[in-house]
């Protein structure tokens, strides 16, 4: 018989009836985002923790405000992504400098935040520290839930700007979230100090007094951006797009602009909390913007 790709595939199915005539198909199992992720940076252990994901449509209505929705297709469609809707990520940080273990953001709620916790082999105990680079609802959620404080036996740290902020607002999230931790915190400013090779930045823009924190290790340094940029194109692609969650618009493209320059100059890796899990990757210099680049391997060896 001449093999070619119609007796191939003929020879193929027979086969596969006559070996097992009654199997059934296997079952579709979902979509599958991982629970953790974990590489190394100088002599610290940094693990991204799949907090939380959901799609959301018309997502024009977020980002990319002060574009036209021509302008808007155009960009996504470059990046092989529909223009319709888009898939957030929430991505709270842990990182072990092996004197302590640092928590960045408590994630939307406390049980999802510990059940990825626990995954990646830490109960919340063992949290030393719990830094809030802003009290948007999403990174606070985590800190109390119907059995009280999630992390009882951590320090909180937070920028000192962005509590004044939410301490003058009528926000159930920070009354709920934060008030009745507020013995146990500590409020920082730009270039403090948080830990050993732990360095607060100021982010600010997206909220009044949003941080982002600066990991130096062994000569080995990450920017943890948190929300600096919150999509990979639509945000950090296009740094000059207004996003609907910035709370000063102009201030927070200029400061993401300065942010993505100094990361790309510098070649320096960095998480963000709304980027593609497991939020870790690059950028670039791409004409008047910026592209991301997923890392692969590089903290890995």
């Amino acid at each position: 018989m001449t093999l070619n790709r119609r007796t191939f595939l003929a020879s193929g199915v027979a086969s596969a009836a006559l070996a097992s005539p009654l199997a059934a198909a296997a079952p579709k199992l979902g979509v599958n985002f991982g629970g953790f992720h974990r590489v190394t940076l100088g002599d610290f252990e940094i693990t991204t923790l799949a907090g939380g994901t959901r799609v959301v449509e018309e997502p024009q209505k977020i980002f990319g405000l002060n574009v036209s929705a021509d302008d808007f297709a155009a960009a996504s469609s470059m990046a092989n992504i529909p223009a319709d809707r888009t898939r957030f990520y929430f991505t709270p940080v842990l990182v072990n400098t092996g004197s302590e273990l640092v928590l960045f953001d408590a994630g939307l709620n406390g049980q999802a935040t510990l059940a990825q916790i626990e995954a990646a082999g830490y109960t919340a105990d063992q949290i030393d520290k719990v830094i809030i680079t802003h009290m948007h609802g999403d990174h606070i959620g985590g800190l109390m839930g119907d059995a009280g404080e999630t992390f009882a036996g951590a320090e909180y740290v937070s920028g000192a700007a962005e509590n004044n902020f939410w301490a003058g607002q009528d926000n159930k999230n920070y009354k709920a979230k934060v008030m009745p931790l507020a013995e146990k915190f500590s409020f920082v400013s730009d270039g403090a100090s948080v830990a050993s090779g732990i360095t607060a930045m100021d982010a600010s823009g997206h909220t009044p007094g949003h941080m982002a924190y600066m990991l130096e290790s062994n000569g080995a340094s990450m920017l943890l951006g948190a929300d600096f940029a919150n999509h990979y194109v639509w945000s950090l692609g296009y740094p000059d797009w207004e996003v609907r969650f910035d709370m000063d618009k102009s201030g927070a493209a200029a400061r993401r602009r300065q942010i993505l320059d100094m990361l790309a100059t510098d070649k320096i890796p960095f998480t963000g909390y709304h980027m593609p899990f497991p939020a870790i990757g690059y950028v670039s210099t791409r004409g008047d913007g910026f592209e991301y680049e997923p890392a692969t391997y590089q903290l890995t060896l």
